[in-house]
Order: structure tokens, then sequence, then C-alpha cells
């Protein structure tokens, strides 16, 4: 175990020509088994958490049980206002969404400069353990959370980065190997849902909980049994003066990495109406969804798993129809596939302002075949613009950066998901067809300005600017 934790990998096969997993090193196969893992334990516990908060934990009854609630509850309302049941709920569920993506630009940090990948994955992941197993007690909700948070900081990026360390500087198949890696993280969300989501809400919200936790403890598992097939560690040399000089940033390296900064804010915008999907989208389905399938109540969190079913589709298709277009055309760059991919996902909410006119209209409940349109239209377009960004600032990053950088383009998840937890409180106070509209035209601003930085400053980010001999 100590040999693993080093990183030293003893007689390790790891090859950056290796074509073994799908024409892709070896190392990604385990990378994105490990994921599957991680997201299955993220995504089964996100899957309950705002319904477990707004049906049970902050009931009247139940909130005063919770250790640190009245303080954090004080907080909210200070910048809010007063906050009802359900949104006092999206709000925690937005703020633990967000800072999900801001802890790993700390938990890169802590790699790159202090304990290497390895060491800070394994941390990461034990802590999400704990964090999982703790949601059994309700005292220690909070508790809970911040172990789950520090967790994923110190995991996720990590992971992220190894996997573009798989490949020399150049290598085509980076893009590619994201969405792979993504494909992996769709089937937890559909696997997630059905297991966490079914035993939370039909047996009791722990044993969901609990299953994720279950899933997190194999991720890490997978993680060590795989590590021979990964990069190994750089050393890392506590006596200064010994110690190699690092690189210094050059002018191309500072422009990449301000303009990386300045695109955080928009890619906060793209994904808007992805993120709603697990926080305001089930409880609008609660209210106005026909979940009576032959007879039998559909649970909400399986929603969650319909839409994981099409992303995983839609992932394929998107990896099939790039690689055919290959062949025939020069493939787009990564901000003109964003761009392309965040007008498409606007689709998905402005499909749902159609389904609230019709409930307005005195049309009663619609069918569960609204959730299918809205899920076929965000995930066309998502499959192009997380994955893909992910790609971009791993192919772009300063040398040594690598792990702030994913730390960096998580910010906008950060951003994004505190955002829309604001964003879920308004379901209560505007109508359907304004707060789906609102949705749709903030995800197409990010297509726009996605295509004016590409027209702007696109040769900034170019390959030839980015890739070192």
């Amino acid at each position: 175990m100590s040999a693993v934790l080093t990183g030293a990998a003893p007689a390790a096969p790891y090859m950056r020509d290796d074509r073994a997993f799908l024409g892709h090193p070896a190392g990604l196969g385990w990378l994105a088994f490990c994921e599957l893992w991680e997201r299955f334990s993220y995504y089964g516990m996100q899957a309950l958490l705002v319904l477990y908060l707004g049906n049970y934990l902050f009931m009247p009854e139940n909130i005063g049980q919770v250790m640190g609630m009245d303080s954090l509850r004080a907080a909210i309302e200070h910048y809010t206002g007063p906050r009802s049941t359900q949104q006092l709920a999206s709000a925690v569920f937005g703020l633990y969404t967000g800072f999900v993506y801001l802890t790993p630009l700390f938990g890169g940090l802590l790699a790159d400069r202090l304990l290497g990948r390895t060491k800070t994955v394994v941390i990461g992941a034990l802590l999400m353990s704990l964090g999982h197993f703790l949601m059994a007690f309700e005292v220690f909700f909070l508790l809970a959370l911040a172990c789950l948070l520090l967790g994923v900081g110190c995991f996720k990026g990590n992971i992220a980065a190894q996997v573009g360390a798989l490949y020399k500087p150049g290598d085509q198949r980076r893009a590619s190997a994201f969405q792979i890696f993504m494909i992996a993280v769709q089937v937890a969300v559909i696997a997630a849902p059905l297991v966490c989501g079914t035993l939370g809400e039909k047996v009791a919200w722990h044993w969901g909980f609990g299953a994720a936790g279950v899933g997190m403890l194999i991720g890490l598992v997978v993680y060590l049994a795989g590590r021979r097939w990964l990069p190994p560690e750089e050393p890392r040399v506590r006596n200064a003066a010994s110690a190699e000089p690092k690189p210094r940033m050059t002018r191309n390296d500072w422009a990449k990495l301000l303009l990386l900064i300045a695109l955080v804010p928009v890619l906060m915008l793209s994904i808007v109406g992805n993120q709603q999907y697990n926080n305001a989208f089930p409880l609008w389905s609660q209210k106005h969804m026909d979940l009576l399938l032959f007879g039998w109540q559909v649970p909400v969190t399986w929603l969650q798993a319909i839409d994981a079913v099409f992303a995983t589709a839609t992932m394929i298709g998107s990896l099939a129809f790039w690689h055919w277009w290959s062949k025939r055309r020069r493939e787009p760059d990564e901000l003109t596939k964003m761009a392309l991919g965040s007008l498409m996902a606007a689709c998905a909410p402005a499909l749902l302002v159609l389904a609230s006119a019709s409930i307005e209209g005195g049309g009663g409940k619609v069918s569960l075949a609204w959730t299918l349109g809205y899920a076929l239209l965000n995930d066309l377009g998502f499959a192009n613009v997380l994955p893909v960004g992910l790609a971009l600032y791993s192919r772009a990053a300063p040398l040594r950066l690598g792990g702030l950088m994913i730390g960096i383009y998580y910010l906008h998840l950060f951003i994004g998901n505190t955002f829309v937890g604001w964003l879920a409180g308004l379901l209560e106070e505007m109508s359907g067809t304004q707060f789906w509209a609102l949705h749709a035209g903030l995800v197409a601003a990010a297509g726009v300005l996605l295509l004016l930085v590409k027209l702007l400053f696109g040769k900034v980010l170019t390959p030839e600017q980015s890739f070192r001999a």
C-alpha cells in the first residue's frame, strides 16, 4: 500500500503509446471505472438529497435535530430573506453541488505542490466514504456534507488530470478520451438513481445513502488496483536547492491562463439548464407530471436515470459523429463544439416552456414524454460541453499546473450550481413558462458568447500555441 501511495508503481507497464483500451492507454480504463464508482456514490446521494431535505429533514419537526443548521439557515436567509422548506432545500442543495466544484481547486493545489495525485485521490476517497456513512445520522448532516466536499475536492480534479497525463502533447486522442471518461460517468448516473434512489424512496433514506458509501469504497479499490497503469508521480524533492527549476510561465502561458479564467462565467451560464435537472426539475415534476405508470408510482429519482440513459446514448453518438466527421472534414476546435452544444442544450428548457404553457392553460398534469424530450435535447448539447471543456483545459494548461487548471475549470460548476440553487427558489415566485424561458435564454447566451470568444481570441488556444515538444 505504501508503494502505491508514493506513486512508485513498481514494474509499471504504463506507456503513452499504449492502445489496449478502445485504442487508448489501459490506464484510461482503470480511471474510467474508478470514476464510475465515485460518480455512482455522488449521484446516488445527489438523486436523494433535495427530496430528502424538502420532504423530510427540513420539515419543521425534524430540522432542529441537525447540528449547526440554525446558523446555516440564518446565514442563507441573511442574503435571501425567509425561505420556505422547499426554497431552503434548493438553496442548501445548490450550495452543496456548487462547493463540490470549488474544492477541486484546492485539491489540485494540494496534489501539485505537496502530496502528489495518488495520495490526494486516496485521501479524497476515504473522506467521501466517511461522509456517505455519516448521512445515516441526522445530527451529523452538515459534518457529512463537509466530508463529502473535502473528499470530492481531493479526488475529482486529480483523477481528470491523470486522464490528460496519459497522453503526449499533441495526441489527438485526448478529447475522445474525456468523452469515454464521461460515458463511464453516465453509466453511474443511470445506475445510481435506480439503486440508491429506489432504496432511499421505497425503503429508507439512509439505505440509499449507505449504498452510495459502498460504491465509493469500491471505487477506491479499483483505483489502487490500477495504479501501475497510470503515469508515475513526479519525484518530490524536499531540498529546494537540489530540486529541478520549474519552467517559467511564458507570455503564451499567461495569455492562455487569463483567457481560460475569463471563460469561467460563460461556462457557468452554459450549465444552468443541465444542473437544474437535479434541483428544480424533480420538484416541478412532483407537482406537474403524471408519474403513475401501469398503476405504479414511478419514483421521482428515476427521472434522473432516464436522463442518464439519454446522456450515455448521446455521448456515444457524439463520439461516433465526430469520428465520422473527422474522416471527411476538419474537426472543429473545442470552443466551436462547446458553443454549438450550448445552443442545442438551450432547446431543453425551451421545451418545458411549452409544457408549462399547457399546464397553465388548464391542461392538467403532463406526461413523462416531456422528461424524454428535455433529456434528449439537453444531453445532445451537453455531450459537447462538459467533456470537451475538460479536454480544452487539460490540453491548454501550462506545465505543472494540470491539477490547478482542472480545478479552475470546475469553478464554473461551483458558481453555476450555487446560482442554480438560487434560481430554483424562483419556481415558487414565477410561472413555469417564465421560469424555464429564463433558463433557455441564459444557456443560449452562453452559446453566443462562446462563438464570440472563438472569433476574437480563438488563436490563443490553438493547439500550436498550447502544445510543447
